[in-house]
């Protein structure tokens, strides 16, 4: 299931929470080597965790987290106007219908078909969540590698400058455009999501 998480319903959702935290911790830190700040040796949460960030976390029937990203109003200072403005040839694409994409994070220690599903069932949940709330273009930072990856899915992904190494990883900005046809080209693509997992309010039966 796709919960969705943000100020509205946030404070009722701690256990969810707390799972995405332990799990970003064990991808960012622990197996990426990521210097991130850690919060009691368990959770990776950095300032941009605050009321403005608006959470999709795919979580099993026992609740348990599977994958999760994090989105950032462009219209706030965020992660690539604020550290990797350098990777952006011209102006950092900012605005009300931008947003920012970070913390992309699939949990260790699962399944090849689990992973597969809980990573397509989040991706259709960007998607879906973009063309609800009036979300033209996702942004973001990746590796190259990653990256890569992220132009196969089938929707319009292009980057926004050349790919720079930053502590010792090469990185490289994008931008990814959706419109009313993006599910579609998802879908060709071979991007299913687990329909029982259709978004909904975290708070939710």
């Amino acid at each position: 299931m796709l919960f969705v998480i943000d100020h509205s319903n946030r404070a009722h959702e701690h256990q969810l929470l707390r799972a995405m935290f332990e799990a970003r911790k064990r991808v960012f830190i622990d197996l990426l080597k990521w210097d991130l700040p850690v919060l009691a040796d368990r959770f990776e949460i950095d300032h941009f965790d605050d009321p403005h960030a608006t959470y999709l976390i795919v979580g099993d029937p026992a609740g348990r987290h599977l994958a999760s990203a994090r989105l950032l109003p462009t219209t706030r200072p965020a992660l690539l106007d604020g550290i990797f403005p350098t990777l952006v040839d011209g102006a950092v694409p900012s605005g009300p219908d931008i947003f920012e994409i970070t913390r992309f994070c699939l949990s260790p220690g699962i399944g090849a078909r689990q992973r597969r599903m809980a990573r397509d069932t989040l991706l259709v949940g960007l998607v879906d969540f973009a063309l609800a709330n009036g979300i033209r273009s996702y942004t973001g930072v990746a590796e190259i590698d990653w990256f890569a990856q992220i132009r196969t899915f089938g929707w319009d992904c292009r980057a926004l400058g050349e790919p720079a190494l930053h502590d010792g990883r090469a990185l490289t900005s994008l931008r990814i455009e959706i419109d009313a046809g993006t599910p579609a080209k998802l879908e060709a693509s071979g991007i299913i999501a687990d329909r029982a997992g259709e978004p909904v309010a975290a708070n939710a039966a």
